[in-house]
């Protein structure tokens, strides 16, 4: 079985000094055995990792659009930000790679999708992130998680690491798989286990943007 945890960020990230290296080692430290790394607006980081990591990594990329976050998983190019929903959506198709809705109605900084929307999408996604170790509102779980079992769709959970000692609160514990399709079978067929992160631990992002503003 593997312990996944399904949304780490890097160095690659403006708001992440996290080197790829440390990552693996705390991955190897805690038994956290498979990685999707979404990194913010690129997917180099993620790229690299594949060639340096011992075990599976899912090459993700978090991208903002006018209404929110999406995450292509399986990505073999980068998505720019700040296209619409529906053109993010075309782009992670046209690779053949699926769409997960990262921290769904989560509020903070207005990052999540809200209802509304998720229900126009439906149809288009294949992931919901059902638990975010650094949404600050347990409710919005609740609720990612009773819109996925209604509509019937697969439930990721990742901690949202910008720092080491963050990955690994949150993983699914998962068949192995290989490629997309048995990736999406072994995930419905996952177990959640997390708990919250500390939310002062946003201070750590937030001075990493600063640094990476200066510089």
């Amino acid at each position: 079985m593997l312990k996944a945890d399904l949304h780490i960020h890097t160095e690659y990230s403006m708001d992440c000094n996290t080197p790829l290296e440390q990552v693996i080692n705390r991955c190897l430290k805690i038994g956290i055995n498979c990685i999707a790394i979404a990194d913010h607006g690129n997917i180099e980081g993620a790229l690299k990792m594949q060639s340096l990591a011992p075990f599976p990594v899912i090459v993700a990329e978090e991208i903002l659009t006018p209404y929110g976050e999406i995450m292509g998983m399986f990505l073999k190019e980068g998505i720019p930000s700040g296209l619409s929903i529906e053109q993010t959506i075309s782009r992670i198709r046209a690779q053949d790679a699926l769409v997960c809705i990262p921290h769904p109605f989560d509020t903070f900084k207005r990052i999540g999708l809200g209802g509304k929307i998720l229900e126009e999408l439906v149809g288009q996604i294949d992931i919901l992130e059902v638990f975010n170790s650094r949404s600050p509102l347990l409710r919005a779980s609740a609720k990612a998680r009773a819109f996925a079992e209604k509509y019937g769709i697969a439930k990721s959970a990742g901690s949202d690491a910008h720092t080491p000692g963050e990955i690994g609160n949150a993983y699914v514990e998962m068949p192995e798989f290989n490629g997309k399709d048995e990736f999406l079978n072994a995930l419905v067929k996952g177990k959640i286990f997390g708990h919250r992160t500390n939310p002062l631990v946003r201070f750590s992002s937030a001075w990493a943007k600063l640094k990476r503003n200066f510089k």
